[in-house]
Order: structure tokens, then C-alpha cells, then sequence
């Protein structure tokens, strides 16, 4: 998520952006009375000397770190290759020698655009299937679906289009935001996320992960200050009795803004030891992302002697142009047009680092964000009217082809 509702899984329109920013600033102010005035963390937190060797108890490799390339080995590629050279020859959709990859970014109620883009596109009957899909954020709601393809557009589209703010969080009293350290309780969104992410989904992503597709949400380890990177179909894959419930935990925490939602604890163990990952929004670290940007995938193309074709495709689910609004000069008003700069900057840098990654590697680029003609102001958080409005934009902009832009904004033409 970005560091207002106004973003992640929990964003604000124009019209609240002033209340979305007040609410991060006082996000801060709880947090500062919380390190004052509260008890003892009985969290049991993985030490530093262990953090690179913690993994979740009863799994194997499902995730990495998202600022090292070192995280994916060559092997890794090599079976990936292989499990779809397998796969093609009994499914004409797998295609070996080519690659279509989905990011899609964080933007809270904004989300409905990127879910309107999706199904416009399906509509349209132009929508690959997507052999990678990455999501943060409100994006690692919509990447399930995007995944599964466009038989779970119906799911998509009521998860984006008939919800309100009372399905996604509850407000919390201001002594119980001081002892929890956020301000609402988003037990709504678990609620909701267990809806969608039931038995079904979860087979149904694992067979796609057998054929060497792969789902993959970024959050943040929030002690190690460092993006995670879990492989879901890894997860669904597994015979772990509580894989359902992780991957509803790594979805939940993705969505998780600091201070404003209660942090995810993933039960991990290290040197033989249980300890407590403290996980929250995978914005806090990137806006979008495809993998550890030290990963040259056209070095590995030449040490293997194969030459794949990629395509990237990105979700804004957002505007990557300057907004103007008059800033009254007080103290919650220029800080939360501050910070909410500050995340726009960031995920328009984020757009830059993975176009020159698509450059260097020969991958097709391709972005798409929220159009500027869209004038819908948003009356309360998550306001349906508003929701509704931004997906039909993004349907109508898809099924007529989407615009897709070919570099980053601000590059030039």
C-alpha cells in the first residue's frame, strides 16, 4: 500500500486526500505515544545474526528477498523451463520461447481501475495468459485473479466494485491504536480475503504453478527493513496443512500500512528456534516490482543458450502526473502533502529502475495508469460510487485497447 488509505488496500480519492494524509500523520503521532507509554514487545523477534536463515515452519524455499538477485538461482530458471516445455505439450496456451509478465502496483480504492483494466481486456479478447504475476498492495488482491485468468473476472470484479469502507476496516479507539499500534482493526479485509481465497483458489493456483507460472506478492519485513518476494504457487503447491492461511496472511500483510493496519506476525525458525516476522504493506519498500533488480535474465539467456521473448505489462493503480491543490500552511496539511509526494515520487522511480531492467534484458515495456480526464472525486474511503467509476474507466480504456504507454512518465517519446 502507499503510506495513506489513500493507497494501498485502503485508498482515499481526491477529495480525501487531506484526511487520508491527517490520518498517517496521526498514525505517527500514536506510534510516538506507543514507544512512550507502552508496555514491553513481547514479540519474539528473529534476531539479527538469524534473519537471512529464518523460514517458515513447514515449508521449504517459498520467498526471497527482494533486493537480492543471489535469491534466484540458476537451477531455479532452468526447472522453471522446463516444467513449461512439459506443460505446452498438453496445454496450447504455454508457450516456451515467451514470456508475459503482469505487475501490478498498490493505490487502495484505486485498485478498481486496475480490475477494470483487466476485465476490458479480456472483453476485448486480446488479454494474454500471464506466466508471471506480481502484485503490492491493493495489486496483490487483484494478482490472484489476474493470475487465474479471465474465469475469475466476475470474482474480480465484485471484489473492486461492491465493497465500502466497512468491508475493508473498523475504527479503532484511540487507547486500543496506542496498545496495537494502528488505528483501525482490518479484520473486514480478512473476512474478505478468506471469501476469495478459499480451498478452490488455492488448487486451482497450484496447478497453474505446476506448469511453471508463477504468482508472486511482495511484502516488507518491517525489522529487516527489506522487501519479500512469496512465491504463492509455491505455497498452494505444498502439503503444509495452513497453506491456505499463509497465503491469506502474506495477501493480508501486503495490504498492511504501517501504523494505520495492525502488522502481520509469519511464525518463521532459525538455528532451531520459533520466532515472529513482523510483515507490513510490500509499498513500504517498492511501488511495483518484477524481481531483484541485480537479475539479468539476458546474461542467464546467454549462458544457457536460449532466447526468450518478454513482455512486460504494468498497473498503475494511480496517476503518475503532478496533482495541484492549494496547501493551507498548517502542520497536518503540509505533511501529508508531503508524504503523499513523497510516494509518487517513489513509484515513479520504481518505473524508471524497471524500465531500464526491460531495456537492458530486451523486454517489451508497457504501462498504463489512471488517465488524467478522470474527475470523480471520492466522497468517504472506499466510496462505492467512486470505485464504480474508476473501474468503468479502466473497462472502457482496455476493451477499446489499452493505451499502453512504452516508457516511463516524463521520458520523452
Amino acid at each position: 500500500m502507499e503510506a495513506n488509505i489513500n493507497h494501498s488496500s485502503i485508498g482515499f480519492g481526491q477529495r480525501t486526500r487531506a484526511a487520508s494524509s491527517k490520518t498517517a500523520i496521526v498514525s505517527l503521532v500514536c506510534l510516538a505515544l506507543a514507544g512512550c507509554i507502552g508496555g514491553a514487545d513481547i514479540r519474539d523477534a528473529v534476531p539479527e545474526a538469524q534473519v537471512n536463515n529464518a523460514q517458515v515452519v513447514g515449508y521449504g524455499p517459498i520467498r526471497m528477498w527482494g533486493d537480492d538477485a543471489s535469491s534466484i538461482t540458476e537451477d531455479e530458471i532452468i526447472a522453471v523451463r522446463k516444467q513449461r516445455e512439459q506443460a505446452a505439450k498438453s496445454d496450447p496456451r504455454m508457450h516456451p520461447g515467451e514470456v508475459d509478465a503482469l505487475t501490478i502496483s498498490g493505490g487502495g480504492s484505486s485498485g478498481a481501475f486496475g480490475a477494470g483494466i483487466l476485465t476490458g481486456w479480456s472483453h476485448a479478447g486480446t488479454r494474454p495468459q500471464f506466466d508471471i504475476v506480481t502484485g503490492i498492495s491493493t495489486g496483490s488482491l487483484i494478482a490472484p485473479f489476474a493470475f487465474l485468468g479471465s474465469d475469475y473476472d466476475g470474482q474480480l470484479t465484485e471484489a473492486f466494485t461492491a465493497v465500502s469502507g466497512k468491508n475493508i476496516y473498523d475504527r479503532n479507539s484511540f487507547l486500543t491504536a496506542i496498545s496495537t499500534g494502528a488505528l483501525t482493526d482490518n479484520a473486514p479485509l480478512r473476512r474478505l480475503v478468506e471469501k476469495y481465497v478459499n480451498d478452490d483458489m488455492v488448487a486451482a493456483i497450484a496447478r497453474e504453478h505446476a506448469k511453471g507460472r508463477r504468482l508472486l506478492i511482495g511484502t516488507t519485513n518491517l525489522d529487516a527493513e527489506r522487501p519479500v518476494i512469496w512465491n504463492i504457487g509455491a505455497i498452494a503447491a505444498s502439503d503444509a496443512p495452513g497453506k491456505k492461511k499463509l497465503i491469506q496472511d502474506v495477501l493480508v500483510a501486503s495490504t498492511s500500512i504501517p501504523g494505520m493496519f495492525p502488522p502481520v506476525d509469519i511464525r518463521t525458525r532459525a538455528n532451531g528456534k520459533n520466532y515472529d516476522e513482523m510483515h507490513v504493506d510490500g509499498g513500504t519498500s517498492n511501488q511495483v516490482f518484477l524481481m531483484p533488480p541485480g537479475l539479468s535474465l539476458k546474461a542467464i539467456d546467454r549462458r544457457l543458450g536460449a532466447k526468450i521473448k518478454r513482455r512486460l505489462f504494468i498497473i498503475r493503480n494511480g496517476r503518475t502526473s503532478p496533482e495541484f491543490s492549494v496547501v493551507k500552511r498548517r502542520l497536518l496539511p503540509i505533511a501529508g502533502k508531503s508524504i503523499s509526494s513523497l510516494i509518487k515520487a517513489e513509484g515513479v522511480g520504481d518505473l524508471y529502475r524497471m524500465y531500464a531492467a526491460a531495456k537492458r534484458d530486451d523486454v517489451d515495456y508497457n504501462l498504463v495508469d489512471m488517465p488524467e480526464a478522470f474527475k470523480v472525486s471520492e466522497e468517504t474511503p472506499f466510496d462505492p460510487k467512486y470505485m464504480n467509476a474508476l473501474y468503468r474507466t479502466g473497462y472502457e480504456m482496455a476493451r477499446s485497447g489499452v493505451p499502453w504507454e512504452k516508457v516511463p512518465p516524463g521520458f520523452g517519446k
